[in-house]
């Protein structure tokens, strides 16, 4: 069966419209790109698209309420509710440190969350 999609790639600051055709997983054809950064893009995205993924968790005995986290890697775009559901009740504690891993394997996927600012402790 044949699948075609269109994407706006957003690998370079051009956005190109691309049309992807997939024949077979062996069999991809990206029209519309003119880098090859949106060729690797559409193929990607058609098969398995991922995002890395930006968000914010609770600080407790901070100087402030939240700290900045970001996935470690990309991660698999259908986890990206789950995911979200998922840090809705992480709270850390003070000091948090640009790189900490706020939480470690994010639903299995071998990806962590990490702080991506400080946050120090009250004094």
């Amino acid at each position: 069966m044949i699948k075609k999609e269109t994407f706006t790639c957003i690998g370079c600051p051009i956005g190109c419209t691309l049309e992807v055709t997939m024949y077979s997983e062996d069999n991809i054809v990206v029209e519309g790109n003119l880098c090859a950064i949106g060729d690797r893009y559409g193929k990607r995205e058609i098969v398995e698209p991922v995002r890395m993924v930006t968000s914010s968790v609770f600080v407790d005995d901070g100087i402030f309420n939240v700290v900045s986290i970001k996935t470690d890697k990309e991660i698999n775009k259908k986890l990206m509710i789950d995911l979200a559901k998922e840090l809705q009740g992480v709270r850390v504690e003070a000091p948090v440190h640009i790189g900490d891993v706020i939480v470690k394997n994010i639903l299995g996927s071998d990806v962590n969350m990490i702080a991506t600012s400080e946050v120090l402790k009250k004094k």
